[in-house]
């Protein structure tokens, strides 16, 4: 989001070719720095504030070509002054004195590790695959890691979990999170640009096409059908390779609109069994 704030992404137009190749550029090199930096913090030095820094936005867009997409095999970690599996929920809530809860969980795969907790019927969560077995080598889902999350007792797993809550003028304005592996992460950003920067309303935000670029494969992932073939054509011209696959992502959002006093939600279509409930 930080280097996304230096475009005029509004100008650009919502999936215009110029906004996607700003922000599968943005999503690239986030996801390399993924690979390198994060991990338990309990563990590894975690540089949140270099790399949540304006500063350090300003020098990764200074690397960014407006023209031509940078190939991810040149892309690199910053130096700093897999899809994991679809079996995660997420939901929002709002109540009527305006707390705001956002919460992501996960089994990872299907049915977690296969077991439960005696006595309970809960089942436990299948994570290994979410650490770096071997850091540099791709997890089941494509993504790389490095030692940061790399396998030692006690230590928690590397996850894509985005439960986010929006401020405006320090209350609620959105509260938003999805599934999806780590696609959650561009999930996430999506939803929350096409409230702020193309002035869409939560249902709107929600349903719009999606693309997800992690670093490698060097590839902008989109939904079949969200592009036009112009657009698709237009950023094959940078540079960028475009592979068409299934949709990304459940979003279960609120949009708190404190000028009408109104509670807005929205859930994402692209999933059954999810519910947008008032009180």
């Amino acid at each position: 989001l930080n280097v996304m704030e230096g475009y005029p992404i509004g100008f650009l137009g919502h999936n215009s070719s110029e906004t996607i190749h700003l922000m599968a550029e943005a999503m690239k090199r986030a996801y390399a720095d993924r690979s390198e930096y994060l991990g338990d913090p309990d563990f590894a030095d975690v540089p949140v504030k270099a790399l949540t820094s304006k500063a350090y936005a300003a020098k990764i867009r200074d690397g960014i070509s407006l023209n031509r997409a940078t190939p991810s095999e040149t892309i690199k970690p910053g130096k700093l002054a897999p899809y994991e599996s679809d079996q995660t929920t997420h939901f929002s809530i709002v109540d009527q004195y305006g707390n705001a809860v956002s919460n992501t969980y996960t089994l990872n795969f299907s049915y977690g590790s296969g077991m439960t907790a005696k006595g309970t019927g809960v089942l436990l969560n299948n994570e290994m695959d979410d650490f770096s077995a071997k850091p540099g080598v791709p997890n089941a889902y494509g993504l790389i890691g490095g030692d940061a999350n790399a396998v030692e007792p006690g230590k928690r797993p590397l996850s894509s979990m985005s439960p986010t809550i929006v401020l405006k003028d320090g209350k609620p304005y959105l509260v938003t999170g999805s599934p999806g592996g780590s696609r959650i992460i561009t999930t996430t950003l999506q939803l929350i640009s096409n409230m702020i920067d193309h002035s869409m309303n939560v249902a709107e935000a929600t349903n719009a096409a999606r693309i997800h670029h992690q670093w490698l494969p060097d590839e902008i992932r989109v939904e079949e059908g969200g592009l036009s073939r112009d657009t698709v054509a237009a950023l094959e011209a940078k540079g960028h390779r475009i592979a068409v696959k299934s949709v990304m992502g459940s979003t279960q959002s609120i949009h708190v609109d404190a000028g009408k006093g109104l509670l807005l939600g929205a859930s994402d279509p692209r999933r059954t069994g999810s519910a947008t409930v008032g009180y």
